[in-house]
């Protein structure tokens, strides 16, 4: 997994299908629902294009084309970002116990920084305790709310973890937050971070959401439904709503979860004609929900399962680039080994963005 500096070349994408194995038609695929010519494209002139059209204060402006014009992936239009607030999310012991040196925040920065990714997102506490030193090397995305998972019984909650002034005043350059979309918690998650995003972009910080679904009912005996297209694309588009400038969602890996669920409203196009069973489509369309590319679309690299990480990271890479989004947000299969494999797997994922042959569906 060694850095390959430049664009991949043939011998990359070669290398790329040998990873892929029995997924390696995903590079041949045609997508023959939502036309590639209808969205907004990744592209190193994104920002100028696409984003300056809108009612972001010239400040926003410049710390997105920060974000793009940093790492390996610089003025290509992708983003390789290096996620980690697992801490909180999965208990500092669940996330850090397989590889201890990330109890330290300055080797969460130092991985971002080595594996040649456009930014890194932590919480208030990790970014803060090594901002003077890091803050101007590399954009930091301050994570503001988190789900809490000490308290006895669990319970999943977004809830307020730091303000929009304390990343702006550590010198970030954005700010993230999760809303648990589906949930009873989700009216006042949404409100809340609204009211983050506002002040994000008056003090000139982008926004990145975390579009995720929480609820016991979506996870039926026939299949997980929080992954579902229908159901993730709508969390986009609220997300959207609420001005994210970046959007995150997890992959998707099924579809019709209105129909399962018998609730909501959704439309019989949406799954003959905007959709199919092929990962690159579902993507496409929780892109469609992005405003068609207008926010970006970034997908998530998941948990680590060990040997098969690499596939399973690359797998994504291509269906994320493929459906026309903008690039993977991968934390635990990048931390949780020792850091040179870590960085050679955030470059194996840089690779796929960077080899050409590699086209939008």
């Amino acid at each position: 997994m060694a850095a390959v500096s430049g664009v991949a070349t043939g011998e990359g994408l070669s290398r790329i299908e040998a990873l892929l194995g029995s997924d390696a038609s995903l590079l041949t695929h045609e997508c023959r629902t939502i036309p590639r010519d209808t969205l907004h494209l990744p592209g190193p002139d994104f920002v100028d294009r696409v984003v300056a059209a809108s009612d972001r204060p010239p400040r926003v402006l410049g710390g997105l084309q920060r974000l793009f014009d940093t790492g390996r992936l610089a003025r290509t239009g992708y983003v390789s970002i290096l996620p980690v607030d697992q801490g909180i999310e999965h208990s500092a012991g669940a996330s850090f116990a397989p590889n201890p040196a990330y109890f330290d925040s300055e080797n969460i920065v130092k991985l971002a920084i080595e594996g040649g990714c456009n930014a890194v997102a932590s919480t208030l506490g990790v970014l803060g305790s090594v901002a003077r030193r890091y803050a101007h090397k590399i954009p930091f995305i301050v994570k503001l709310n988190h789900n809490e998972f000490i308290s006895y019984p669990n319970a999943f909650d977004q809830i307020k973890f730091g303000s929009v002034k304390q990343a702006w005043d550590m010198g970030a350059a954005g700010v993230g937050a999760t809303i648990y979309f589906g949930s009873e918690e989700s009216k006042r998650q949404i409100q809340e971070v609204s009211e983050m995003f506002q002040r994000a972009h008056e003090l000139g910080l982008f926004t990145v959401l975390w579009c995720y679904l929480r609820n016991a009912a979506f996870k039926t005996k026939e299949a997980d439904y929080h992954l579902a297209a229908d159901l993730t694309g709508q969390a986009n588009h609220l997300g959207v709503t609420l001005q994210a400038d970046i959007i995150k969602q997890k992959l998707p890996e099924t579809n019709g979860g209105y129909n399962a669920l018998n609730f909501g409203k959704t439309h019989k196009a949406v799954y003959s004609q905007l959709t199919t069973d092929n990962p690159i489509d579902l993507t496409r369309y929780q892109l469609a929900n992005c405003y068609m590319g207008r926010s970006p679309l970034i997908n998530s690299g998941g948990a680590s399962a060990g040997e098969t990480d690499l596939k399973e990271a690359i797998r994504t890479a291509v269906i994320n680039k493929r459906a026309g989004g903008t690039g993977l947000i991968s934390g635990r299969k990048a931390f949780q080994r020792p850091m040179k494999e870590g960085v050679g797997l955030l470059n194996a994922i840089q690779d796929v963005y960077l080899t050409k042959e590699i086209t939008v569906a």
